[in-house]
């Protein structure tokens, strides 16, 4: 039996997101802006109506626990990005990927997030995963778009386990 590494890539990715729908199923939105600790980062109401998260340049030490809120749109944010890069267009600053909001609507634009990118791995071929790419690493590092969808697949995976891990504990108290 032959796999391609996109087949591999692509089973990988919807492994993590099946895993990440268990959780979205069960999201109450109370979930997305509980602070588990004192000491944490989140997204915030800006001036102008919008949802500004918590950020700064360099890792915080200690680092921050993230809310569910700044999670996904931390997910929103990378993911867009990728995408991006992808197409070849600019990646977006963080500035400019909005929260929606806690609740259904952030659940669908993860969704669309996913659509986007599932249209976006169908449009690579086996040659496609050997082109270099400039993100998330510099332009130098000699990644490729199959590194590119790795670090997709284990971003994924680390922040819906995160996100997991926080709506199980809220829901335990």
């Amino acid at each position: 039996m032959s796999t391609s590494r996109g087949d591999l890539v692509r089973w990988q990715f919807d492994l993590t997101w099946a895993l990440f729908e268990y959780h979205l199923e069960r999201l109450e939105p109370d979930d997305f802006l509980w602070e588990p600790a004192a000491h944490c980062w989140t997204v915030r109401p800006g001036p102008a109506g919008t949802w500004v998260p918590d950020w700064a340049q360099t890792e915080p030490e200690p680092v921050p626990v993230p809310t569910i809120a700044w999670l996904t749109w931390h997910i929103g944010w990378w993911w867009s990005s990728a995408g991006e890069h992808l197409q070849g267009r600019p990646v977006p600053q963080h500035t400019e990927v909005a929260w929606p909001g806690a609740g259904a609507v952030t659940i669908e634009w993860l969704r669309d997030l996913r659509r986007r990118w599932l249209g976006h791995l169908g449009g690579l071929g086996d040659a496609d995963l050997d082109r270099v790419v400039a993100y998330p690493w510099p332009a130098d590092a000699g990644h490729t778009v199959a590194h590119l969808l790795g670090w997709v697949n284990a971003e994924l995976m680390k922040n819906v386990a995160e996100i997991g891990q926080l709506r199980l504990l809220r829901a335990a108290r």
